[in-house]
């Protein structure tokens, strides 16, 4: 029977074509214990937060249970990995138990990460260590508190076993959500092989699922390229703004729903450096957080390469829409990054000096080796002295004296604003965080639950990044840069 505290399950994935995915169960865990469960989004979604935390609830985040009308399948795609072509992959560890349909009408993937091999897996076991798992929990959470499109973690659980890696070390589930989990790289699997009907298939569920406008269009699927390349110049932008380093921007890490995914190899920069990389296997920095609007670009060709057939049966017709679509990313890019850093510094018109008043504060963090997040959330303090109460980030952040002329043309060009100032002034504290989830932080957490069994840390640290904008003294040193030997400078895959 099916679980009454349960959203009722409606598959739209799982018909299509056999040969989209694989039909299996999850491996079960030996002996799951829970970890967290994410109350509201629970509710969001129609499951009842006191059945997740039962003992069938763990069963079904741990993938001991499958509610009846869920049907669990591993989903192909392919990839560019690096840039080097890999023609399939697929969820090597992961399974969508299907799709729920939550009180807002929208429709959303439940998926169990960690939950054993598939025939995707490639020798891998399909598990996941803890660390992997709180390391996705922790960050996918920020940064949906901090506005960013992600997936998201409903639940997470440990499975009471070992997994195997460099080490002996514990082995969890997270129970991840995604308004779906479609890739870059699964258009480029059907592409690569030349099928055509498959191809329709699967832009006719992205138009139906994400993007119906486009449904009216002349050419759907030109027109849903165009939806996909819009969000994905807004998601980029957002990350930039975030000081967000991706990690692994692999064309099967890029979602058509325009929605993060993959919190493996990724970080918040504290100093500020273009260049910083984060992933321990991006040995050569393609990924490094300067070069992340250029590699989206990259992504989206593959993917208009990968849509032709469909945009025109010319060939030469079908070229020159999809290099008009593909085109269009840089503007949109820079549109979109124009306005979040405009809104992060209190300005709301743009005008001449602008692109120069930021270019010379970004080179200023560089060369002074600035803490990103807490120079943007210092000078949303300093626009708004009467909002800001006594407890606030001055009282152990301030500038070098490097910047006092940027600060007093700063300041000058906030007087200049003649609409909607106070506004613009006080939503500077709405859009710049005091606390991100930072590395030497996400990796205590993990040191704790992992060698120790203590996962108080954990949840402290999940709550408090749930209300990313609202300071407190007594949790002033989450908002503080890592000491020397506190750096993190790599972060590492789970597989």
């Amino acid at each position: 029977m099916r679980a009454t505290n349960t959203p009722r399950f409606d598959n739209s994935y799982a018909r299509l074509p056999e040969h989209f995915y694989t039909r299996q169960d999850p491996q079960p865990a030996p002996a799951p214990k829970l970890i967290r469960v994410n109350h509201a989004l629970a509710s969001h979604l129609g499951f009842d937060p006191g059945w997740l935390e039962s003992g069938q609830g763990v069963d079904f985040s741990a993938g001991n249970f499958v509610p009846s009308g869920a049907e669990p399948i591993a989903s192909v795609y392919a990839g560019h990995q690096f840039g080097g072509w890999s023609p399939q992959l697929g969820d090597g560890r992961a399974l969508l138990l299907g799709e729920v349909i939550a009180g807002d009408g929208a429709r959303y993937d439940i998926q169990l990460k960690g939950s054993g091999r598939t025939p995707y897996s490639r020798g891998g076991d399909g598990r996941s260590p803890l660390g992997p798992v709180l390391r996705e929990y922790i960050i996918s959470e920020a940064m949906a508190a901090l506005g960013v499109p992600t997936t998201r973690a409903l639940a997470a659980a440990s499975t009471g076993e070992i997994v195997a890696r460099d080490e002996p070390l514990p082995g969890a589930v997270l129970v991840r959500v995604a308004k779906s989990h479609i890739r870059i790289g699964t258009v480029q699997y059907f592409a690569a092989r030349k099928d055509k009907d498959a191809l329709v298939a699967l832009v006719a569920h992205v138009i139906e699922r994400h993007y119906p406008d486009a449904a009216h269009a002349g050419n759907p699927a030109r027109a849903m390229l165009d939806y996909v390349i819009a969000a994905q110049a807004k998601l980029v932008a957002t990350w930039q703004s975030l000081g967000f380093i991706h990690g692994v921007m692999n064309t099967d890490n890029m979602l058509l729903s325009g929605e993060t995914i993959d919190y493996g190899p990724c970080a918040f920069m504290d100093s500020f450096d273009v260049n910083a990389v984060y992933s321990s296997i991006d040995r050569d920095g393609r990924y490094a957080y300067s070069n992340q609007p250029t590699i989206a670009h990259w992504n989206l060709a593959q993917l208009t390469q990968a849509l032709l057939p469909l945009l025109d049966e010319n060939e030469e017709k079908a070229l020159s829409s999809g290099q008009a679509a593909i085109d269009a990313f840089p503007k949109l890019y820079m549109e979109a990054n124009n306005t979040n850093m405009h809104a992060k510094l209190g300005l709301t018109n743009n005008q001449a000096g602008d692109e120069a008043l930021i270019q010379n504060l970004l080179e200023l963090l560089q060369a002074h080796s600035v803490d990103y997040t807490l120079c943007f959330r210092v000078l949303a303090e300093l626009a708004n002295p009467e909002q800001v109460p006594k407890e606030n980030v001055r009282t152990f952040f301030s500038f070098p004296g490097a910047f006092t002329p940027w600060i007093e043309r700063w300041s000058q060009r906030l007087n200049e604003e003649r609409n909607n100032h106070a506004a613009s002034i006080e939503n500077m504290l709405k859009v710049n965080p005091v606390y991100i989830p930072r590395n030497h932080l996400v990796a205590e957490v993990i040191e704790s639950a992992s060698r120790f069994q203590d996962f108080k840390p954990f949840h402290t640290l999940v709550d408090l990044l749930g209300k990313p904008y609202r300071f407190d003294k007594k949790t002033q040193r989450f908002a503080l840069p890592p000491k020397p030997d506190q750096v993190v400078q790599k972060t590492f895959c789970g597989t």
